[in-house]
């Protein structure tokens, strides 16, 4: 079994949250995990990218029940129809979370993840509890994740 580790972020993020996204789903390959997502574009299809790119699996909990509508980086499809109910599978699937960036959708995650006792790391994302670890970059972001689930 591949454990998984979930981003999050925004569907619209500048240019620098983008590439970190990238960067991070790229070291979350290399560190030998998973990346589990919403499946969509932003965050999610720049850190999906970045893990394929290094030959990881990703995983993409869509909202909606039509598959077609994943990013093209995502592995494996899961449609719920859920709408954004959704980012509570996101968050429960994964060993623990690198937020960058992100709207509401984020902030929900960060809620639920907070209520679950899930590790979080930040990069440029809510500041809404001291729980949650801030880095600066997707390597650092990472490797203090993987320190904090093993």
């Amino acid at each position: 079994m591949i454990p998984l580790i979930g981003v999050i972020g925004g569907r619209e993020s500048d240019e620098q949250a983008l590439h970190m996204a990238y960067e991070t789903g790229q070291w979350i390959a290399r560190y030998e995990y998973g990346l589990v997502c919403g499946g969509k574009g932003g965050i999610m299809e720049s850190a999906a990218r970045g893990c394929k790119e290094q030959q990881g699996w990703t995983v993409g909990i869509i909202p909606e029940e039509d598959n077609s509508t994943a990013n093209p980086f995502i592995d494996i499809v899961i449609p719920t129809g859920m709408g954004i109910m959704r980012n509570a599978l996101v968050v429960r699937s994964a060993r623990g979370l690198i937020a960058i960036d992100g709207q509401y959708g984020t902030l929900s995650e960060l809620a639920f993840a907070l209520q679950m006792h899930k590790p979080v790391v930040g990069i440029n994302t809510w500041d809404v509890s001291e729980t949650i670890v801030q880095a600066k970059e997707g390597r650092e972001a990472i490797q203090k994740l993987i320190g904090m689930i093993q």
